[in-house]
């Protein structure tokens, strides 16, 4: 396994991560199968993985409430004595909160389920622009200074699915962060703050998370044919697991990938890939086909949004760029079940179905895109939440 310093914490940590949100479970996601997490986690720790990532809402059975994760790992890191072997990370839920009593009645109880005094890396979970604006008016900033001066949490920092100008008020607002979790993957280069986020970052000596590194494994499952042929015609042959994190362990910028493996052969290949992959190791000419198999997934997408925001802000809310985001990764991995996560991840304010068709965006539109017949495409594509979830189970 190979280390990285993560910023300005200095702790040498696996460039693998263990992400817990997609635990071995048995028929529903709160129904963690203890036996094989355990195999899959012990296998992880005793071969050189020492970052185990978990929230409030991992293995809920839905996506925001309390989950079954963050007491499995306590109960897994006492009974097996592995808790001085590892770096444990967890996270505040944003959307649970209202007031500074919420964020201490919510720490307390994850301490307890941990079964730890102290958590190494503590994120607020989820910043967008409205949860961030929210900490700010309950002064969270001296909630964050109390619990570092007390010991409870060593490392301070943030997970976000945001744009790029909210990476920079965050990193600004707040000097005691010293990581943050960003997603990235070589689909979602410039989606929300995307690589620039990540770059912008590390220049500021922030460690950096990665998550969705196999964009919950829709970049490596059923893979097209022709998609395939293109990652063979390289020079050296790799597989998409392979192709994925290299792309990302070959920037400077990465610290640590995290995965969710819920298998002995997934976390297996995985620490395999992580141990022999170098920064700057991949050649121009990978670098290259990488692109262009990017942009032969970009072909399937269901329309030409580009995400470039005329259409916005909507008067109804409806937040159009992110619906049609995940729209077109749906179509473009023919997978609408990948896609469904990041989808209902959305504020349900803003979401397709709240589209009343005024066609007030109509005509901002570059792309010149029917916006509120393709919204009527996303929500038949998605269906609803309450029928996710059951789809889950």
């Amino acid at each position: 396994m190979k280390y990285k310093t993560l910023g300005k914490t200095g702790e040498k940590v696996s460039v693998l991560g263990f992400g817990a949100m997609r635990l071995p479970h048995f028929e529903r996601d709160d129904q963690i199968n203890k036996e094989e997490a355990d195999k899959v986690i012990s296998y992880g720790i005793e071969n050189g993985i020492n970052f185990i990532d978990t929230a409030y809402n991992y293995h809920a059975p839905n996506l925001v409430d309390k989950g079954k994760c963050e007491e499995y790992i306590g109960n897994f890191l006492n009974e097996n004595s592995y808790r001085d072997d590892i770096f444990l990370s967890a996270k505040m839920p944003s959307w649970k909160i209202k007031s500074i009593e919420d964020m201490d009645a919510i720490f307390e109880n994850q301490l307890k389920d941990l079964q730890t005094d102290s958590i190494d890396f503590y994120m607020l979970h989820h910043l967008n622009e409205d949860y961030w604006k929210m900490f700010r008016q309950l002064n969270a900033f001296e909630w964050m200074d109390e619990l570092l001066s007390s010991g409870k949490v060593k490392h301070m920092g943030f997970s976000a699915h945001t744009e790029m100008d909210w990476i920079v008020d965050i990193v600004d607002d707040y000097e005691r962060f010293e990581f943050g979790l960003t997603q990235l993957n070589y689909l979602d280069e410039r989606y929300q703050s995307g690589r620039e986020g990540v770059e912008y970052l590390h220049s500021h000596g922030l460690g950096t998370l990665i998550m969705e590194p196999l964009r919950g494994g829709t970049l490596v499952q059923n893979v097209p044919q022709d998609i395939m042929d293109l990652w063979d015609t390289a020079e050296e042959k790799r597989t998409p697991v392979e192709w994925a994190f290299q792309y990302l362990w070959n920037m400077e910028e990465v610290d640590v990938v995290l995965s969710g493996m819920n298998s002995l052969d997934q976390i297996k290949q995985n620490i395999e890939i992580a141990s022999r992959t170098e920064v700057n190791s991949i050649s121009e000419n990978d670098l290259e086909l990488i692109k262009e198999v990017a942009w032969e997934y970009k072909q399937r997408r269901g329309n030409d949004c580009t995400g470039c925001g005329y259409c916005m802000p909507c008067p109804h809310n409806v937040d159009v760029a992110s619906c049609f985001r995940e729209y077109n990764v749906g179509k473009m991995l023919n997978n609408p079940a990948g896609s469904a996560f990041h989808y209902f991840a959305l504020d349900p304010r803003t979401r397709a179905d709240r589209c009343l068709h005024c066609d007030d965006c109509l005509y901002h539109c570059p792309q010149m895109i029917n916006i509120s017949e393709d919204l009527k495409k996303v929500e038949e594509f998605f269906g609803k939440e309450e029928d996710y979830c059951l789809r889950k189970k």
